[in-house]
């Protein structure tokens, strides 16, 4: 039996109980779209457009590397009336969902963890943690890593120097947020694969035996998720996707030594 006495409820009352959880979650991603937005100059003077500028860390770093590169010649221009006031938006939602992202976790947590038995619940002790961290690791990623070479790489390209790069304020702005949230997302490979681990779809052997196809699946990604096509922006993407996999291979045997059976059971 799960561990506290969960009552009958009737369908509707789920339903309606899981609309308290999103109702909740959505609050608190409007209040913080709100905030983002009084201060969404700030956030596109030293966030948004940050790696711009010479001065951003990676390109620090790069530089004591011995590789400093160039200034990025381009220019900022908006082409629509209403573009400024809609991307602002735009922005203000991403840093929203961003920062509300541990929330809206804990939230579907406290929603389904009434239903789980004992073992099941001790299993996912910390997933909100843990779901949380590999997110902001992802976003952190794409934003000193990824942002920083795509835009330096289609800041250099030109077909012709006749040519001026004049990019459009809401591209980098949709740009920079893309990648930011999908690699969000593509981080949570280690808990997709964990989790299918433990509902006995996957093992360990499993995943070792995969483990060419997932390089070659990760290269794929690699080309497909990075909108820049030059070959060393789709390798650092799918250089963390490989990294997460034999990170999953790790989480996955270590969890089957210590626990050999599944701990998902039907009710």
């Amino acid at each position: 039996m799960p561990l506290d006495q969960e009552r009958e409820m009737p369908f509707w009352a789920h339903l309606e109980e899981l609309r308290a959880h999103l109702l909740r979650s959505l609050a608190v991603i409007f209040l913080l779209s709100l905030l983002a937005f009084w201060k969404v100059h700030w956030i596109v003077g030293k966030v948004l457009l940050a790696p711009l500028q010479s001065d951003f860390p990676t390109y620090r770093l790069l530089c004591r590397l011995g590789h400093c590169p160039p200034p990025l010649p381009l220019r900022l221009q908006a082409v629509h009336p209403s573009e400024q006031f809609v991307k602002a938006m735009v922005l203000a939602l991403a840093t929203g969902l961003v920062l509300s992202f541990p929330y809206v976790v804990w939230e579907f947590w406290r929603f389904v963890r009434p239903a789980l038995y004992r073992h099941e619940r001790q299993a996912l002790r910390g997933l909100v943690g843990y779901t949380s961290l590999l997110f902001f690791l992802g976003v952190g990623f794409a934003y000193f890593v990824l942002v920083p070479f795509m835009m330096h790489f289609f800041a250099h390209f030109q077909l012709t120097s006749n040519v001026e790069n004049i990019w459009r304020i809401g591209d980098v702005i949709g740009l920079t947020v893309q990648v930011c949230l999908i690699l969000g997302l593509v981080f949570q490979l280690p808990l997709l694969l964990w989790g299918l681990s433990q509902v006995g779809l996957i093992s360990a052997e499993g995943l070792r035996r995969g483990r060419r196809y997932a390089i070659a699946l990760a290269v794929i990604l690699g080309g497909v998720l990075t909108p820049s096509p030059d070959v060393l922006s789709q390798v650092l993407l799918a250089l963390p996707l490989w990294g997460l996999y034999e990170l999953s291979i790790l989480i996955v045997s270590g969890t089957e030594r210590r626990r050999p059976s599944t701990f998902f059971t039907p009710h």
